[in-house]
């Protein structure tokens, strides 16, 4: 499936339909993360459970520390 990740059309593969597995695809789900999906912010409970379709835009931030 093809969805918009931070300003880039990616295609996922197939075995990827929630957030949670998005986040695992790209190493980051044991960070402190933003995530937001067609413009709404998720909690990360709802990680697990919110399902991604085609064309979805997903928006991630995730918290860098430094000095």
């Amino acid at each position: 499936m093809v969805v918009l990740v931070n300003g880039e059309w990616i295609q996922l593969p197939d075995h990827i339909v929630s957030v949670s597995d998005v986040l695992k695809h790209y190493d980051i789900q044991d960070k402190v993360v933003v995530v937001e999906v067609n413009g709404e912010i998720l909690t990360r409970l709802e990680h697990q459970s919110t399902r991604i379709s085609a064309k979805d835009k997903i928006e991630i931030v995730h918290f860098v520390g430094g000095g």
